[in-house]
Order: C-alpha cells, then structure tokens, then sequence
C-alpha cells in the first residue's frame, strides 16, 4: 500500500516520465538504480502506479481539471481508480490537499466524452469508431485500460512445455498454458523472471503470444533460408529458428548496433545454430542485394504507432499524432518494398505490425499488391490450421486484447508467384 514516502517516488517519476522524451519502463528502471534503497515491493506498487497512471492520464487530468500536479494525479488514480478512502490517505495529505481530495468523490464524471472516459486521443478515438463502430471501439478502448499478464515462450530446443510448466508452478502459482500458442505459458504480471535459471539458462524468453502465433504464419520448414527483415531484438527470429528444430539459416537484420548486440546475448543462451544476426545501415543497405531472390520466407515487422500494445506500453497513447501516423505509413510501404526483393519465386513475404489500424495493416497490404502484381495475398487461417493452431481470423492475422487476450497484432502473407 502507498504510503507518503511512495506517493512522493510516484510523482518524482511522473514528473520525469510525462514528457514522454523516452519509454516509460526506462524512465522507471532509471529511477530505480538511483534509489537503490527501494525494495522489490516497493518498486512494484511504484510500477503499478506509474502504468496505471499513464492507462487513465486523461479521465485523471479531467477530473484535475488539467492541473498536471503531479502528486494530485497519483492521489486521484488511488481515489477514482484504485478506490482508496481519504482516511487512508490522510496521513500523506495536508488539510489544503485533504479538502481537495474530498472534492473528487464528488465529480460528475458521467458527461465525460468517450475518448475521456477511455483516455484515448481524439484522433485515434475517431480511427477506431470509423474502423470499428462505436460499440467495439468501446470495449477496445476498455481493454487498453486493463493490465496485461505476462506471456513466456518454451524454448522447445532446449525443453517441453509440460515439463517447463511443471517447473514454474512451483515458484508460481498463476500459471496456465497459452490457448493458441502451443509453445506460450502465461503467468501473473509483476513475476520477475531476470534471475530466475529457467530464464538465465535460455529454456524460456518473455514474448507476448501474439508474437508466438506470427512466428507459426511464417510457416518456416526445416532447412529453408529465412530473412527477418526488421528483427529488433530478435524474440521472432529466437522463435522461428526454434520451430525449424535448429535447421536451414536465419538471418536477423536490424539498424540498431545495441538490438543486434542483445540478439546476440539471447542467441548464446538458446541453444541455436542457425541464427545469423547482422547490423544493416538501412534497409536499400548494399550488403542484401547478393541475397536478392535468395530466401524463401521474409518477415517484415515493420514499426507502427503500437496502438496494440498500450495495456504493456501506455505511454504509447501519448506520444503519436495522426501527422506521426501518415509519416509511418511511408515507412511501412517503403520498408516492404525493399524486403521483397529477398523474397524467392514461390516464396513468402510476411507483413506484421502490432496496430489495431486499418491504415497501418489492410491499407499498406492493399497499396503492397497493387503496385507488385507477382504478389498475391494467401489466407492465414489456412496457414493456422496446418500448424495446428486453434484460431480463425480470416484472410490476415488479427488479434485484439478484447477478443483473443492477446496483444493487438496485424500479418499478412504474401506469396511471390513470378
């Protein structure tokens, strides 16, 4: 329970977290090396308030009449959102603040638009009810409000999901198997896993299962050559080289020096001989040209706004603008672009992203196959069956945290056929 020295914490990190110049999850473990006098408990119910916070920031500066104090907003999500009463608050408030705090009970919060009430943009409110009507927009919209638990992959090189369960359960003790992943295990959120040996010894990565399911739509087989196009870390690229049992080459690419150097450290513990990571300039980088029409299976999991992720990365919801939005789109079209170039004939390139938008997922596809005829778009629900995996979305991938608990996630698989 927040007592006045973790209200105190709590707001000091807001004050550094609301300018959304970095992640919030950095902003916080930055915090956190300075104040080494924070326990594990503590720093637990900070974290729980920073991204509970950062989940409601809009409905809070409401009700707080946009007075970004940032003390007031903490008190406000423990009051409104957390249901704490003023007594148990008393001892952390002084009289100015204790009137105030009695104020809240009393706002008429039921007028409050949508897009408030949620905490969502207007811009990206707008996008979701055009897309999807109003009443799913809602329940979306809510789910984004709901803290997510936290997904692991099996390393299955290295051991069995049955076993790995049993393992777990006995250090913790809310654990079940993921519904469509049959390598994923869910457990509760806020359960560390950095020195735990089943984490250190490689036999599972945290990946939400979103993630899991798109590494079965790249339908990669034992021995073929497969390109990940934009690996950032590589959880995809660790996940696909573990399904092909260690066999054919797996190339991971990335812009980023200090991505491909974590690749790197996750790869030694993984038990995995047929990952290749290497750092590329961009993506016309002159290096991939000897390896055009080379592989058969390119993933592209290009960047996007993120709007699928904002129950782990609230923070997203602030730092995007529908200008930002159309500026990625460029990047998304252009980044295809070059990928296909890898691709074989009779090959596939994937299109990911982890947007819940139209404009980000079904539109680049549309724009894709449009201007590249010897391209056409194969159903993944065809794709799932084949691996076994027990979901139906149609012709593309299409997961929401309200239908299938998991991420938002878009793919699309498209074939080369000359």
């Amino acid at each position: 329970m927040l007592n006045l020295n973790l209200i105190q914490h709590c707001a000091n990190i807001l004050g550094e977290t609301l300018d959304f110049n970095g992640p919030a999850d950095m902003k916080l473990s930055n915090y956190f090396r300075q104040h080494g006098e924070l326990g594990q408990k503590d720093r637990g119910e900070i974290a729980e308030c920073i991204y509970g916070i950062l989940r409601r920031l809009r409905f809070l500066k409401k009700i707080n009449e946009d007075d970004e104090n940032f003390k007031k907003l903490v008190i406000s999500w423990l009051i409104k959102i957390e249901g704490r009463s003023i007594r148990d608050l008393e001892r952390s408030l002084n009289k100015e603040e204790i009137e105030w705090a009695k104020s809240l009970k009393s706002k008429d919060t039921d007028k409050y638009t949508w897009p408030e009430k949620l905490s969502l943009p207007d811009w990206l409110w707008d996008l979701l009810v055009e897309q999807y009507g109003i009443d799913e927009a809602i329940i979306l919209g809510r789910s984004f409000l709901e803290p997510a638990k936290l997904d692991i992959r099996v390393n299955t090189v290295k051991i069995g999901r049955d076993e790995l369960i049993k393992l777990l359960a006995k250090e913790v003790t809310d654990i079940e198997a993921t519904t469509y992943s049959p390598h994923g295990i869910r457990i509760s959120r806020g359960t560390s896993l950095s020195r735990n040996p089943l984490f250190v010894e490689g036999k599972i990565e945290v990946q939400d299962e979103s993630s899991q399911i798109l590494s079965f739509v790249v339908d990669a087989k034992r021995g073929m050559m497969v390109a990940d196009f934009c690996a950032g870390a590589g959880g995809k690229s660790l996940a696909i080289g573990a399904i092909m049992k260690n066999t054919g080459r797996i190339y991971a690419y990335d812009i980023s020096e200090k991505r491909i150097a974590n690749l790197g450290k996750r790869l030694k513990k993984s038990g995995l001989s047929n990952l290749f990571a290497q750092k590329i300039k961009n993506e016309k980088d002159t290096k991939l040209k000897k390896l055009h029409g080379k592989f058969d299976r390119v993933l592209a999991d290009v960047p996007c706004s993120g709007t699928g992720t904002f129950r782990r990365n609230p923070d997203l919801k602030w730092k995007n603008s529908i200008q930002d939005l159309d500026e990625l789109n460029v990047k998304q079209l252009a980044i295809l672009e070059e990928a296909k170039k890898l691709v074989k004939k009779e090959g596939r390139l994937i299109y990911s992203t982890c947007s819940l938008l139209k404009k980000e997922n079904e539109l680049i596809v549309e724009a894709f196959l449009k201007q590249n005829e010897n391209f056409k778009s194969i159903s993944v629900d065809d794709i799932l069956i084949k691996n076994q995996i027990p979901l139906s979305t149609g012709n593309f991938l299409k997961l929401t945290p309200n239908n299938q608990k998991t991420d938002g996630f878009f793919a699309a698989v498209l074939e080369r056929i000359e």
